[in-house]
């Protein structure tokens, strides 16, 4: 039952394509009894998030691979001519490598980010609810799992920030220690500013206000982010109870002044002031930052940051690399030990007919021996034919070549004519993937 994964990403796919492409919109159950209706899509995983909508399966023939890619255009109804050029196919080792990449945050588009493993974990659960799951799937998963984990956890590689709204929350915390219980007040309303207060609000802080030269625009992020909304004519009262402050305007001069600043910290009795310019042009005046007890970085301070530790996270690929090959190269003997196990079942049942064959024609002879002294002679003809097929059955199992395991068993099955006591698989009734 040949593995096989197609897909798309940020990597392959521009974001429209994967908006109209993605999974959740309908629902995973939905799409998940959908792909059930192909019967020789024997288990599958899907998995799709705002990066990535890629199907797992394990399929009866390898030219089921290409179904599986057509079916995320039939589900969404787009045309296979747009999507063909953006999906990628990987078979066996292949798509496990991938899977197992992705697990790990190495085919983020933030490189290390720690949130994909748990996405991963929850595609997987979506499939077991809908019983799409099956020993294959359950394994390459297991492994995947397994695979994100020590890459978590003996490498350095999800340590630091790596964007510039993170790298924000990052310098904060160094500040303040801890941001649980700050008051932040955002200036501008666009996604650095909206992208920067999701980071914050996950700190665990008091209170977000968001002032907005357009009320209207500040009310509609205030709402999404459990904020409140201020006009612009309230920054004085704002600055002066925030403890956090994220600018982001986009406005050509300066919205910040050094006098605003100044006025602001007279009546904060010598409280911190963290302020946060993420704004190209700048929106706080560099003179700001020289009041006594204000923080002021830019965004060149915040870059400085993520490069840094960009490059500390380059260092730590190839640790993760080998990690990822590591456990590719257990589960490709697992899926190569598996693949022969037909082989192996069958080469047993043979000598096993032979065997009882042999004692049902020696059985008069045997008559006049004690019933233990039969049974010993049964039991020893019986370790014989176990001590006989130990090698080859290690052998098979352990075999790294595809190509040679396959040529192999095909000897083997002529040698032995393993296929004349049971029906081949061509003549053997496909029987339809459950879908519930």
């Amino acid at each position: 039952m040949p593995l096989v994964s197609a897909g798309i990403d940020h990597r392959t796919a521009p974001v429209a394509l994967r908006e109209a492409a993605d999974f959740r919109r309908d629902g995973l159950d939905a799409a998940h009894a959908a792909l059930a209706c192909c019967p020789l899509v024997r288990e599958a995983v899907l998995v799709s998030t705002c990066n990535r909508v890629e199907i797992y399966a394990a399929v009866d023939g390898d030219a089921v691979a290409d179904a599986c890619a057509r079916f995320l255009g039939d589900y969404h109804r787009l045309a296979w001519e747009t999507l063909a050029p953006h999906v990628v196919v990987r078979r066996g080792g292949e798509a496990a490598r991938h899977l197992f990449r992705v697990a790990a945050g190495l085919e983020s588009l933030v490189v290390g980010e720690p949130q994909i493993l748990g996405q991963i974990k929850d595609a997987f659960a979506a499939a077991e609810r809908a019983r799409r799951t099956g020993p294959l799937t359950s394994r390459l998963f297991a492994t995947a799992f397994t695979a994100g984990k020590r890459v978590r956890s003996e490498t350095r590689l999800g340590e630091g920030a790596v964007s510039v709204s993170y790298a924000a929350i990052a310098l904060a915390r160094k500040i303040f220690g801890t941001l649980q219980g700050r008051h932040v007040l955002v200036l501008g309303a666009g996604e650095m500013a909206e992208l920067t207060c999701v980071h914050l609000r996950a700190q665990q802080i008091a209170s977000l206000t968001i002032a907005s030269r357009t009320l209207a625009t500040a009310d509609r992020l205030a709402g999404t982010l459990e904020g409140r909304a201020i006009p612009w004519s309230g920054l004085g009262d704002a600055l002066r109870a925030a403890d956090i402050v994220v600018s982001a305007t986009g406005a050509a001069e300066p919205v910040l002044t050094r006098r605003m600043v100044d006025e602001a910290m007279r009546g904060r009795r010598g409280r911190p002031l963290f302020v946060i310019d993420i704004a190209v042009p700048r929106d706080v005046e560099a003179a700001a930052g020289a009041v006594e007890q204000v923080f002021l970085y830019n965004i060149d301070d915040l870059r400085t940051i993520v490069q840094e530790n960009l490059e500390h996270r380059e260092a730590e690929l190839a640790r993760a690399d080998a990690i990822v090959a590591e456990e590719v190269s257990r589960f490709s003997a697992w899926l190569r030990s598996r693949r022969m196990v037909p082989t192996v079942v069958a080469l047993r049942e043979r000598f096993e007919r032979i065997r009882q064959a042999e004692m049902a024609r020696l059985a008069p002879r045997l008559a006049s021996l004690p019933p233990d002294a039969r049974a010993r002679v049964d039991e020893i003809t019986h370790l014989v034919v176990e001590k006989l097929l130990l090698t080859p059955t290690e052998q098979l199992k352990a075999l790294d070549d595809e190509e040679t395991a396959e040529s192999c068993a095909d000897a083997l099955s002529r040698l032995f004519a393993l296929g004349e006591d049971r029906p081949s698989s061509a003549s053997r009734p496909v029987r339809a993937a459950r879908g519930r």
